[in-house]
């Protein structure tokens, strides 16, 4: 909200053109009506509407939030935006469009008479225009395509993120003050920290791990079909390909061979339109591994993602037959080794927030035989820590980490004159 007033307040001077990003359920609508309530910001809805339909609307909220009469009908968006932008000159505008990328459905045209537009009267202009949209790839297409018209006209870019860990104990503390490790690990690890599934979960009335696990499981639940509402608009007719490959990756198999292997066709393709233009995988490398090889692994970003191709769709014979009790018993029986690595992103995740490392990973060698979960360096103060992460502090070796410690220096020979460092974590550290 501060950097959003630090935009609204410099558009008094210079035309601002924000795009707005963050994955379905993150709250960008919400943050930006909330952050320009005092504003009389002009609040555009891009409905799946002929042009001419959301032209009327949009004449409408003109009318009611500016207070004053439109001159004559808007026929087309591009009337509209530069009737705005004229009026600009005269009295600062803030302008939200919402679901922007809606716009392809309506009239692919307007992305450049907007260019044509904003290019000839952004200098005297004092519009702060923010656009943002809830599927990723359309986004990236309109302002990341050198192709498109709209390619590098934006003067910032906000991208709204879940909550943190820190956040996330916070707002659980709120309505369970005797809360527990497993109680944060699950939340953490069905909800990503994603406001609305945190909304639906708390506010329903469910504070604990069984209430959690219960509530995503119930007939009228949301979370039984979000994966698929969230997704098959975004991979389109291929979306059989994608779910499949995303199943593999969230059931646990990390190299492409071992994905390959499951899905039953060479996928290099779609993993790079995963990563590149969905960004919902990402690779992985060893620390200081010198090129992929055969060590690169894939992992999937999203923890609600992770959790629905786990369990929801992989299981999604079970749903279609109404047995949402069995599923229950599934996740209830698999919940071990599931939080177990959700337990491993928890920490990373923490390290990366405590912002006291200059890079932090993994590693592990190809053949398999050793593997250290976090590695957290700093090159500044020269010390390194190896973390194993376990869910119960019993299994935790230290004199095993070392060990495996000892190889990773001896096959990388980075860390030479640091002061090293070795750490258990587990369920009592979080």
């Amino acid at each position: 909200m501060e950097r959003l007033a630090d935009i609204e307040q410099k558009s008094h001077d210079t035309a601002q053109f924000t795009i707005v990003t963050g994955r379905r359920r993150i709250g960008k609508t919400l943050l930006l009506l909330k952050a320009y309530e005092s504003v009389n910001m002009l609040y555009f809805f891009v409905a799946r509407k002929s042009e001419k339909e959301l032209c009327d609307g949009f004449a409408a909220e003109i009318e009611a939030k500016l207070g004053i009469p439109v001159p004559g009908r808007f026929d087309s968006f591009a009337v509209v935006f530069e009737y705005l932008m004229k009026l600009s000159v005269q009295r600062n505008i803030t302008l939200v469009i919402d679901e922007f990328q809606d716009f392809y459905r309506v009239n692919a045209s307007v992305f450049s008479d907007m260019q044509r537009i904003w290019d000839l009267l952004k200098e005297n202009a004092r519009m702060n225009l923010l656009v943002c949209g809830s599927i990723n790839s359309l986004m990236n297409k309109i302002f990341r395509d050198k192709k498109e018209p709209l390619f590098g006209r934006q003067t910032g870019q906000l991208t709204v993120r879940a909550f943190s860990t820190t956040q996330m104990k916070l707002i659980l503390a709120d309505y369970n003050k005797a809360f527990t490790s497993e109680d944060l690990l699950s939340l953490y690890a069905i909800t990503g920290g994603v406001p609305r599934y945190v909304e639906l979960l708390l506010d329903g009335g469910a504070v604990c791990k069984d209430d959690f696990i219960k509530a995503v499981c119930e007939p009228q639940s949301l979370f039984a079909y979000e994966g698929k509402a969230m997704l098959i608009e975004e991979f389109g007719k291929d979306y059989t390909i994608y779910f499949s490959i995303m199943t593999a990756v969230a059931t646990g198999l990390n190299s492409r061979a071992e994905i390959e292997e499951k899905v039953g066709r060479q996928v290099g393709g779609y993993l790079t339109k995963l990563e590149d233009d969905y960004g919902l995988i990402s690779r992985r490398l060893p620390l200081f591994a010198k090129s992929p090889g055969k060590v690169l692994r894939y992992v999937m970003t999203d923890n609600f993602l992770i959790f629905w191709f786990r369990f929801f769709f992989r299981y999604s014979y079970i749903l279609e037959i109404g047995a949402y009790n069995k599923l229950l018993q599934i996740i209830e029986r698999d919940y071990v080794q599931f939080s177990g690595f959700a337990l491993e992103r928890y920490f990373r995740e923490k390290l990366i927030e405590q912002q006291l490392y200059t890079q932090i990973g993994g590693w592990w060698e190809r053949t398999g035989d050793n593997e250290i979960d976090i590695i957290a360096i700093d090159e500044i103060e020269n010390h390194a820590t190896f973390f194993e992460i376990k869910r119960n502090p019993a299994k935790v070796s230290i004199d095993i980490l070392k060990d495996k410690a000892s190889v990773f220096l001896k096959a990388t020979r980075k860390l030479r004159g640091y002061e090293l460092k070795y750490k258990g974590l587990s369920m009592d550290d979080m």
